[in-house]
């Protein structure tokens, strides 16, 4: 009888799952793009004195950042990554709304879904691997408008990004869990293999 092969145990997947990965998260390269464009935006548009300035960078930064994080809480908290990652949502409508106020205190018009802009910035949003220098001339348009009304497209798309990703992660933790139960999983596995090596 040929013996059963059984595998090295410490060459099993052990209870914490594959995580980070962020660069590779399209809602953490729009999110990148949104941050830049809003520092440039800002240190031209906005007095440093004022308290906008800072509010939208750091709403800015709270989008992008928390995405990392939130990859990175996976490892051990899937209930962690969901909540960064409303978070880093709930950052970029605030930051949006900062966009609308500056357009709408100034009498200018926000894009709506019909413009031929629009439809332009969206057939940029399709360019594999658009970064920052894919919308630099929309972003550093001589026309204020034309430089809020790209990066709020740029907004809408990451939140609509982050959207989905939300919906995924819901639907991964209501079947699979966390990380108390993918330590019972790995606990049982490691018994059943100590058992069939006996």
């Amino acid at each position: 009888m040929v013996p059963e092969v059984l595998s090295d145990p410490s060459t099993q997947p052990g209870f914490i799952p594959p995580h980070g990965g962020y660069q590779n998260l399209l809602s953490y390269q729009k999110s990148q793009i949104v941050y830049d464009a809003t520092v440039y935006f800002c240190s031209r548009f906005l007095d440093k004195r004022d308290r906008t300035y800072d509010q939208m960078i750091q709403a800015a930064c709270s989008g992008k950042q928390n995405i990392v994080e939130g990859s990175q809480a996976s490892g051990t908290s899937r209930e962690m990554e969901i909540k960064l990652t409303n978070i880093a949502r709930a950052s970029l409508e605030e930051l949006l709304e900062d966009y609308r106020d500056f357009l709408r205190t100034r009498r200018l018009e926000e894009w709506d879904r019909q413009h031929p802009y629009t439809q332009r910035l969206r057939e940029l949003n399709r360019t594999p691997g658009a970064n920052y220098e894919t919308f630099r001339k929309g972003i550093e348009h001589d026309d204020l408008a034309i430089c809020a009304n790209v990066i709020i497209g740029l907004i809408k798309l990451t939140n609509y990004l982050l959207d989905q990703q939300l919906k995924t992660l819901e639907q991964t933790f209501l079947k699979e869990g966390g990380l108390r139960e993918a330590m019972t999983r790995a606990r049982v596995a490691s018994r059943n293999h100590q058992r069939r090596s006996q």
